[in-house]
């Protein structure tokens, strides 16, 4: 069944499979590391906070932070994937592709694009949020939507693939933001609910 969506006619369709999982699975690793070094310099910033009588960092800040970190990874990701672009940009006209007829290539490049940043920006605090609190659901959820989204891009090479894939990569990013929402949303409402200690 996948066969009809590589753009190869033969049967080795495992080199795509292996480089997906390869490319996902580092960007993971790396968001993990990004945490730990996030981890290291909040209680840097808490020590400080401390020693000068100052508050500590709050729940919203390390959310922000988180979100920030997730929108450089997203923009990280869009700089590279535009950058395999910029030999068919150099031509006179836009450029189609016959797997996609109804839409400019660069269209479909730039909509996946925003979508991927979408994804990986509220990933982040989702991600962040799972290693604060052990949660093993939260720390499955993003590299899981990671995984599925990208593989989901592997429809645009089946004809006519992009006006299917193309709602199905943005159903993740939906998803991605409305359980980060949610989490948000939950977390605040704990943090309000919880009595003041003088």
């Amino acid at each position: 069944m996948w066969r009809a969506f590589l753009p190869l006619k033969t049967t080795a369709w495992w080199p795509f499979a292996i480089l997906l999982v390869t490319s996902v699975g580092f960007q993971e690793i790396l968001r993990v590391f990004f945490w730990m070094g996030y981890k290291k310099l909040e209680d840097i910033l808490d020590a400080f906070a401390d020693r000068v009588s100052k508050p500590r960092l709050y729940l919203t800040d390390k959310m922000q932070i988180a979100l920030a970190g997730g929108l450089g990874h997203g923009v990280a990701h869009a700089v590279f994937f535009c950058l395999s672009l910029l030999t068919p940009a150099f031509g006179k006209a836009t450029f189609y592709v016959e797997r996609c007829s109804s839409m400019p290539f660069f269209l479909v490049s730039a909509i996946i694009c925003l979508a991927f940043v979408t994804i990986h920006t509220f990933s982040m605090v989702i991600a962040f949020n799972g290693y604060a609190e052990g949660n093993k659901s939260d720390q499955i959820f993003v590299p899981a939507v990671h995984l599925i989204a990208a593989s989901m891009t592997l429809i645009n090479f089946a004809s006519g693939g992009c006006m299917v894939g193309i709602p199905l990569i943005y159903f993740m990013a939906i998803l991605t933001l409305l359980h980060c929402g949610r989490l948000v949303w939950r977390r605040l409402t704990e943090t309000r609910s919880r009595p003041v200690v003088s």
